[in-house]
């Protein structure tokens, strides 16, 4: 039910004043062409474009919620121009074209003239040209290759398979139609395009300076938002598709997987084998070998006879199991195949429009696939992961599903493929292929989620997708697909996981090792694992027939490089798991290009400011690899600012720019002055409480500050006030430095019996003079580390006031 209205509706072919003065939405007319505007929050414009009449008001991205909410706009006139003016963000409408430009709050233009009467064809689809500033740059559209700023690019919205794919290929197998723009001032603006079917986006490629948009068919619906910020961008994009929900904690830990382990024995070897070489770890994968015949939601029984025995066993090491569900169900009647016949029983596969099942061959052979935009369907599907569950099976990973077919040219369906609406808000009806293409892989990570929820409903739902579309962070993590064992593909990755971040997935990751083309040689895998130990999924896979590449594979040395990386990872655990929960809330994702912290680096010339190949984790790490991964020469890291410290040593460093003598044992990283870094023990598994003390690091600088955040990591109980949220600040005087302690939020009890504070930067070989509430602490100094080192209990709100020792 949609709330009631004011709405300002002007004929244009009559004169005269609009009919009110504020209103929550605007509708105008011209030759046949009819927009709407509205502000559905502070920042946020939507704009819609239909011939004869509006497009339906529904999304597979944008919840009926968020987008029924609608803010007053204050609407003026002037001449041939209407003016509509809403919290933080405006259009200027003219009224002959229908040509729309944003504006932000202060009436500043933010993009010009993208909509028009003349952008949609009689014929169908549309053409939206807008104009680009000459210091933009531009990220996201999700994992796409090319450059990693888009500007002077052009991107294809089209869901694909692309195996080995290079820095070339397009298009890849997300569509996320979500970009934003920052200007070389840090000024940013971001545009959401929801429309499903087959679209593209053209930087200035084909015309300089000229933004072009151009779709095959569906709506022109889409959301400008004003930022002013990067940071506010994506707070506002996440307002509008959701931000990923709290994911359990062991999706943060390592995870092994391969095509295929083929027996439990198999498994079984892996798990110990990562135990008995103190390679911390939390998953191991099965991909379609454990299956009957590579049948979904079927157990090879000969090879895997005891599945839940298997899941108990690996259970008790701290080792979960993630398996592969892909949505092509074998066309098998007739022959006890559970999953076809109760499919079949409900109608919920997709047909033919002659009324026959569709049919495509896939890893089963001749495959049938669900309707996922029928609610029915996607209910059905979630429900046959109830005996998974049951055995003890922790997550699941929809893979083939932009969906891939295989023997075809276009590596797809057919695009008229009947699917039959019958979801959300939406009119029932049918459609064909060419619009559901794009959210297919959405709606299936999305069915099995809301399966996964139902099923278990205080347990947070873990989901792997490959293929998705914006708002898909809803409902599933994803990796960027068959990568390539290689220098290129490694660069590469980071700078896809980067831009996936900035479109909302935070929760991503790529092919440790690489998943297809030749072994990785021993260097080129001991880098991917040390990046890797950075980014916010964490997953080693490779495809069937290649040589063994598990984290213990080489000589002695290189192995103990990828362990050293990996128990580092678990021992940040608390500083990553704070970081999940901030993006859970604010879509502000886990791995950030140097700018979303920094913006004033994009002034800064070349390469972002020389920032282009470096990396933030969360707002306090900064990695940085070398801009030729391959090469072992030296290479400068420009730093934001001065007094950052090397994170290793614990050295604060002089200046800003920092030269690299590349070694394959180290990684740079560095840390921003006025962090707080929580760190604990190291365990092998998530599942493992820690034993001891907490570790609080504090590298005194100005905005000094940082925080905890905790709960069990697995069910929804911090939703009911089970977690523990603190902020903890440094204040610093000539005389002293305080470390202050916000009250706490929430009921967990926290594991750690004390903290240990690591003050860096101690230059003094005497030991400091530290209080708390009147109660001296014992205190130290560690020299290797520059580092004053303080002893004290769990503080649950107060100030530890720091003096230099007496000589």
């Amino acid at each position: 039910m949609r709330p009631s209205s004011v709405v300002a509706v002007f004929a244009l072919c009559a004169a005269g004043a609009l009919h009110a003065e504020t209103v929550d939405r605007m509708v105008l007319s011209r030759g046949g062409v009819v927009l709407e505007v509205s502000a559905p929050a502070s920042g946020i414009v939507r704009i819609r474009m239909g011939r004869e009449k509006l497009p339906e008001d529904a999304s597979w991205a944008v919840p009926a919620a968020t987008r029924n909410a609608r803010l007053p706009m204050k609407v003026t006139r002037n001449g041939d121009t209407v003016q509509v003016a809403a919290a933080d963000i405006g259009a200027r409408i003219d009224l002959r074209t229908l040509r729309t430009d944003v504006l932000d709050g202060g009436g500043k233009l933010l993009l010009a003239d993208l909509a028009g009467r003349n952008a949609i064809s009689p014929l169908g689809g549309f053409r939206m040209r807008g104009r680009m500033s000459g210091d933009d740059h531009i990220f996201g559209l999700g994992d796409k290759t090319g450059t990693f700023d888009r500007k002077g690019g052009a991107y294809t919205m089209w869901n694909s398979d692309t195996y080995k794919f290079t820095q070339a290929t397009d298009p890849l197998y997300k569509t996320i139609p979500f970009f934003m723009t920052v200007s070389d001032r840090g000024q940013a603006y971001g545009m959401f395009l929801d429309n499903t079917w087959r679209t593209t986006f053209d930087f200035g490629k084909s015309e300089r300076g000229v933004l072009s948009i151009r779709g095959e068919g569906g709506p022109v619906d889409y959301y400008v938002m004003a930022g002013p910020a990067p940071k506010d961008v994506l707070q506002q994009y996440a307002h509008l598709t959701g931000a990923a929900p709290l994911m359990p904690q062991w999706a943060l830990g390592f995870q092994q997987s391969k095509w295929s382990y083929k027996s439990d024995a198999e498994v079984r070897a892996i798990a110990q084998r990562l135990r008995s070489e103190r390679i911390p770890s939390d998953v191991i994968y099965m991909d379609i070998d454990y299956q009957d015949r590579s049948r979904p939601f079927t157990v090879n029984r000969t090879a895997f006879p005891d599945l839940r025995q298997l899941a108990t066993e690996l259970r008790g090491q701290g080792v979960r199991l993630v398996l592969i569900t892909d949505p092509h169900i074998a066309n098998a009647p007739g022959q006890g195949y559970a999953a076809y016949d109760s499919g079949a029983a409900q109608d919920v596969f997709l047909k033919l429009p002659g009324g026959r099942y569709y049919s495509g061959d896939v890893w089963p052979g001749a495959a049938v696939f669900p309707d996922f935009s029928r609610a029915r369907a996607r209910r059905w599907w979630g429900d046959l992961y109830a005996g998974f569950l049951d055995d003890g099976v922790a997550g699941f990973w929809n893979d083939m599903n932009e969906p891939s077919i295989f023997n075809v040219p276009s590596k797809t369906m057919p695009l008229d493929v009947v699917h039959r609406i019958e979801s959300d808000d939406f009119a029932p009806r049918s459609t064909n292929h060419a619009e559901m293409h794009n959210v297919y892989g959405q709606l299936n990570s999305r069915a099995t989620y809301e399966g996964l929820t139902r099923l278990q409903p205080d347990v947070r739902p873990f989901v792997l997708t490959r293929a998705t579309y914006a708002g898909g962070q809803r409902y599933a993590a994803t990796w960027t697909g068959d990568n390539v064992s290689s220098w290129q593909h490694l660069k590469m990755g980071v700078q896809q996981l980067v831009n996936l971040g900035l479109s909302g997935f935070s929760y991503s990751g790529n092919d440790v090792g690489g998943y297809a083309g030749e072994r990785p040689s021993p260097e080129l895998l001991t880098r991917w694992f040390q990046l890797g130990a950075f980014m916010p999924l964490f997953r080693a896979h490779a495809e069937t027939g290649r040589s063994d590449q598990e984290p213990w594979v080489g000589d002695a040395a290189q192995v103990e490089i990828r362990r050293r990386f990996i128990s580092e990872r678990y021992r940040l655990m608390p500083y990553l798991y704070a970081a999940a929960e901030v993006n859970s809330r604010t879509g502000i994702p886990m791995l950030r290009p140097v700018f979303l912290n920094f913006p004033a680096v994009l002034a800064n010339g070349d390469r972002l400011g020389g920032s282009e190949d470096q990396f933030m984790v969360g707002g306090d790490l900064l990695v940085a690899p070398s801009p030729t991964l391959e090469s072992p020469g030296d290479y400068n890291v420009e730093l934001p600012d001065k007094g950052w410290y090397d994170y290793w040593t614990g050295r604060r460093l002089d200046g800003k720019s920092q030269t690299v003598k590349p070694d394959i044992a180290q990684l740079p990283v560095y840390v921003r002055p006025g962090a707080i870094i929580p760190k604990q023990p190291l365990v092998q598994s998530t599942a493992f409480v820690p034993e001891g003390r907490l570790e609080l690091h504090v590298y005194p600088g100005a905005d000094c500050h940082g925080g905890l955040y905790g709960d069990d990591g697995v069910s929804l109980a911090f939703q009911r006030g089970s977690f523990l949220r603190q902020r903890i600040r440094c204040e610093e005087s000539p005389s002293s430095l305080k470390i202050l302690f916000e009250q706490r939020e929430g009921s967990w009890k926290p594991w750690w019996n004390g903290l240990t504070l690591h003050i860096h930067g101690w230059s003094s070989a005497t030991p400091p003079q530290a209080r708390i509430a009147g109660t001296t602490l014992s205190a130290s100094v560690e020299r290797e580390q520059s580092a004053a080192v303080i002893l004290a209990p769990d503080i649950a709100s107060g100030t530890i006031e720091i003096n230099p020792g007496a000589d």
